[in-house]
């Protein structure tokens, strides 16, 4: 079982950048892929980026593609989002999750373990 907490959010301007952290709990967190979501108020939960068991493969949504960065470091138990260029599209509440899988996975329903959120707030 895997335990997930995510830090980082916050307010910031349009073109400004923020850095999340998840904090990851268990032994076994270098045999999960981990992802990250996001969710705007009466929207959907939607997926973000994720990050294979090694690192090697990460996927991002399109919107995102040459401004956010994923990454994980498997002996601090931590994977990272970085976030550059920010839009103001882009807030909502960021979540980390981890899945029982080596490769990174889109799916909402592919994640096994959620964090409480961290909220993300870009003005215009």
């Amino acid at each position: 079982q895997v335990q997930v907490e995510e830090s980082g959010g916050g307010l910031v301007q349009a073109g400004g950048s923020l850095r999340l952290t998840c904090a990851a709990s268990g032994q076994t967190f270098s045999s999960y892929a981990m992802g990250w979501f996001r969710q705007a108020p009466g929207k959907e939960r939607e997926f973000v980026a994720a990050i294979s068991w090694s690192g090697v493969i990460r996927n991002y949504e399109d919107s995102v593609k040459g401004r956010f960065t994923i990454s994980r470091d498997n002996a601090k138990n931590t994977v990272s989002l970085q976030m550059n260029s920010l839009k103001p599209e882009d807030t909502g509440v960021y979540y980390c999750a981890a899945a029982s899988s080596r490769l990174p996975r889109t799916e909402v329903g592919s994640y096994d373990y959620w964090g409480q959120g961290t909220q993300v707030t870009v003005s215009s």
